[in-house]
């Protein structure tokens, strides 16, 4: 085995480990930490693979981004890691066969289609090279990304803001910032 194979497999199960360790943690936390340990394996496979651009297209976006994302959710809602969630076999069960069914057909794929050649030109391209094509090709769909990221952000303002529900006790909308929720949360302990 070369050095090349000896990286990709260690690296592959490092990525597939942490992505079973984030789906089966209760503490969701500790869920999003090791989704980025997976965002980073992915990563290095990236630029294993010999392309950068994607290795750091995925650090900036997935581990950083949208798992800070994710954290601010995780603190906002503030779920207890003690909380027993617990699902009926009625939900766990068409998961399972949808599973099963993407699972056969990932296989199929790979077992009918073996060494078929993909364009990896824009895997190699310079971030410029990568830009000029998206804003060229893809700008209507970068609009509505945009639009829809500011409406995400909105939203989450007014959920933090406290606008839509009361964070102490009191009536909805007197409480505006988090130093007027932490000195009220205080005042309700004493």
């Amino acid at each position: 085995m070369t050095l090349y194979g000896f990286f990709f497999y260690l690296i592959s199960a490092v990525v597939i480990g942490a992505t079973a360790i984030a789906i089966t943690r209760r503490n969701l936390v500790h869920a999003v930490v090791y989704l980025i340990v997976s965002y980073f394996g992915t990563a290095m496979l990236f630029y294993l693979f010999g392309a950068p651009l994607l290795a750091a297209l995925e650090i900036i976006i997935y581990a950083g981004a949208i798992m800070v994302l994710f954290l601010f959710v995780v603190m906002m809602i503030r779920v207890e890691s003690s909380e027993e969630v617990m699902f009926p076999l009625s939900q766990w069960l068409p998961a399972a066969i949808f599973g099963l069914i993407y699972l056969a057909a990932a296989v199929a794929m790979i077992v009918e289609t073996p060494g078929t050649e993909v364009s990896l030109r824009m895997l190699s391209a310079t971030p410029r090279q990568f830009a000029l094509y998206v804003f060229e090709h893809h700008w209507f769909s970068i609009e509505v990304i945009s639009i829809l990221l500011l409406l995400a952000l909105i939203g989450a303002l007014r959920l933090g803001t406290g606008k839509g529900a009361s964070l102490a006790g009191g009536r909805a909308g007197s409480i505006s910032t988090p130093s007027e929720a932490a000195s009220a949360a205080v005042e309700e302990e004493i």
